[in-house]
């Protein structure tokens, strides 16, 4: 565990552990939480199931990837080939043949910002693991709402379960450091005013490097001011009454 690497062996997790796993040549990570006795609870998408980018990256990013496939189902999990939604799978079908890795909370802006890819840790502080298990168990009974890549995904579902935090507002993105890494890295390249300023390929770097840190720290659960705690079954509740983003976006509010 460090700056340049979060991998850990098995032995090293604990129930309630944010855990998570390299896709598809380290363009993505899926992420879950650990329950102890090798099981893992996610949130996934199966391929083509749920709501995704609505683009050519639907084909190729899809986050539950399983290690079997319906010919060949895992003898501890069986076919989960087609499952989508909050689901508890064996370790070795969560990692999918990666390696293993652990989600670190309450770290340093300074150790935050060290970390350039998003979606490997917060300065959020984790709940108790007691908090934890509960939130994951309750959602695997329950649902999660549906998936989406920008706004509710498995990252989304793991640091909710680990803080109790929703953000209180609709029109920003989720909880996601990969999800606010990508939308640091598109304003930096397209809208940032700044880069007139020099001309120099140094200059320019500097400037896009700047914004891009600057950008993830303020989208941070730790750092946002536009979140608050609610409780898991006030999170079902609103998921089955109303659609998740205005509901939920409503009564975080009210709770802050």
């Amino acid at each position: 565990m460090g700056v340049l690497s979060n991998k850990v062996e098995r032995d090293q997790i604990k129930p309630g552990d944010h855990i998570y796993s390299w896709r598809s040549a380290y363009i993505y990570a899926h992420h879950g939480i650990y329950t102890g006795d090798g099981k893992v609870i996610h949130f996934t998408r199966g391929a083509g199931q749920e709501i995704g980018t609505g683009t050519a990256l639907d084909k190729v990013i899809f986050s539950s990837s399983p290690s079997h496939n319906s010919d060949n189902p895992c003898p501890n999990c069986g076919d989960q080939s087609r499952l989508d939604g909050v689901i508890s799978s064996c370790l070795d079908c969560f990692l999918a043949g990666g390696d293993l890795y652990l989600f670190e909370y309450d770290v340093t802006a300074a150790f935050f910002l060290a970390k350039a890819r998003g979606g490997t840790c917060t300065l959020a502080k984790s709940d108790s693991p007691e908090d934890v298990l509960h939130r994951a168990s309750f959602l695997l009974e329950n649902g999660f709402g549906v998936y989406r890549i920008f706004k509710n995904n498995c990252e989304d579902f793991a640091i909710y379960c680990k803080t109790g935090l929703l953000v209180s507002t609709s029109i920003s993105v989720g909880r996601s450091g990969q999800a606010a890494s990508f939308v640091a890295f598109a304003t930096t390249v397209v809208s940032s005013p700044l880069r007139f300023l020099t001309t120099s390929f140094g200059g320019l770097a500097a400037v896009g490097a700047g914004m891009y840190c600057v950008s993830r720290l303020v989208s941070d659960m730790g750092v946002r001011r536009d979140v608050a705690k609610v409780a898991v079954e006030t999170l079902v509740a609103c998921v089955g009454t109303r659609s998740r983003d205005s509901s939920v976006a409503t009564e975080a509010g009210k709770l802050d």
